[in-house]
């Protein structure tokens, strides 16, 4: 198995502990987004400092308000997708907020030139047939402003995975991550107080959850996802996001006795999984062989 194969899979079952993580927490929806990305970014400042401090000398203006907006992009993903989780399912949350494969494929492919194989495509489609058939499934519950705030959170995740691809070519790992979570927290922050929302205090119980927060779907997750950028395509890594609503669905079963709202669910957990196996099945023929020309 390739580094950048066994960095996804660890990346998505890191991420699908989030969710869990965070209906633990009694904090508001913002408080939450603020303290992981805080403790995120301070757990990568020490190694900033050691080993990349240096690259901001380089790093010039222009790419420096590109992680700025990133950020910004970021900020607003995880606040709106946090509160949807107070509003509505796990599944139907994570389900949708991971709803963006086809706006990455697309746009990458238009503006970066990625190619897409019709395997590929007929992946990332069966993928989104079954997103389509889990939030059906879950349309009784009444959880239509949950509903829409994780979806706009997914747009949010897709627009982040996009742009994480085209600063990922001049940017290492270390700097783009930390830059990214600080404006990011930055940005929750003076949403916190634009809203009211009190950031201390809370009981200690809540600091370990934030804490686990940033190591676990913070630091395992998000950060080799974006390590993942610069060595696979944007779409595939947009893709392996799908097996987070299964992960989160699974967990939120087992940790906090939420079951799937129908066997639609299921069905529709099945779709996805079977849509990420072929994409990124047919990646890895197709890297073998070096056939990168699109065909679609």
């Amino acid at each position: 198995m390739k580094k950048s194969e066994l960095a996804i899979m660890v990346a998505v079952v890191s991420v699908s502990f989030s969710a869990i993580l965070i209906r633990w927490s009694s904090a508001p929806a913002l408080a939450i987004a603020f303290w992981r990305l805080f403790f995120t970014t301070l757990f990568l400042l020490p190694f900033f400092i050691l080993w990349k401090r240096d690259e901001l000398k380089n790093l010039g203006w222009k790419r420096m308000g590109g992680t700025i907006l990133i950020g910004a992009v970021l900020a607003m993903h995880f606040s709106l997708w946090v509160k949807s989780l107070e509003m509505t399912t796990v599944a139907s949350s994570v389900i949708l907020v991971t709803a963006h494969p086809i706006l990455v494929a697309g746009m990458s492919y238009y503006l970066w030139k990625e190619p897409l194989s019709k395997a590929n495509v007929a992946g990332i489609i069966i993928a989104i047939v079954g997103v389509i058939i889990l939030s059906y499934g879950d349309l009784g519950a009444g959880n239509i402003w949950g509903n829409i705030l994780a979806y706009i959170a997914g747009v949010c995740a897709g627009l982040y995975i996009l742009a994480g691809r085209k600063m990922r070519r001049d940017i290492s790992l270390l700097t783009y991550a930390f830059l990214v979570y600080m404006w990011c927290f930055v940005f929750l922050f003076i949403l916190c107080l634009a809203t009211s929302t009190l950031l201390y205090p809370y009981p200690a119980s809540d600091f370990y959850l934030f804490i686990l927060m940033a190591a676990v779907p913070g630091i395992l997750g998000h950060t080799l996802y974006n390590w993942s950028l610069k060595h696979v395509r944007a779409s595939v890594v947009s893709v392996s996001l799908l097996g987070e609503p299964i992960g989160s669905t699974l967990l939120a079963f087992v940790l906090l006795g939420e079951a799937p709202a129908s066997v639609l669910v299921i069905i529709g957990g099945g779709f996805t999984l079977v849509g990420i196996v072929m994409a990124a099945r047919k990646v890895r023929k197709r890297r073998k062989k070096g056939n990168w020309k699109p065909t679609c």
